[in-house]
């Protein structure tokens, strides 16, 4: 059986504005339970940093039904904290056997 691991997620929430009136953040941390992580291969390292200027580390496989938007996120897992980045890819949840039906890749972010 394949099991993937909790990753923590990182939303962001607008709580006000400043005295310039730009937009003020607060930071929620919420936990993802069942996300499959792989590693880049070399051939897709080379053709993000080409296509998007950042090096991919990891893809994120996240579980059917997760409604959390994970496009442009901080998420944490391993000890480290990375960033997603691209586009979310969405396949057709009943064509999938397994319980995964959304990627996303990761850079590392600290």
């Amino acid at each position: 059986m394949i099991k993937g691991i909790t990753v923590t997620l990182y939303g962001t929430t607008q709580t006000g504005t400043d005295a310039f009136h730009a937009p003020v953040y607060t930071e929620t941390a919420e936990t993802v339970a069942n996300v499959l992580v792989t590693p880049s291969s070399a051939e897709d390292v080379i053709n993000d940093l080409q296509m998007y200027g950042k090096r991919s580390e990891y893809q994120l496989c996240i579980p059917k039904g997760d409604a959390h938007d994970w496009a442009d996120k901080k998420v944490r897992f391993f000890g480290q904290t990375f960033r997603t980045f691209g586009p979310v890819q969405e396949y057709i949840e009943a064509n999938l056997p397994l319980k995964w039906n959304q990627k996303v890749k990761v850079e590392r972010y600290e």
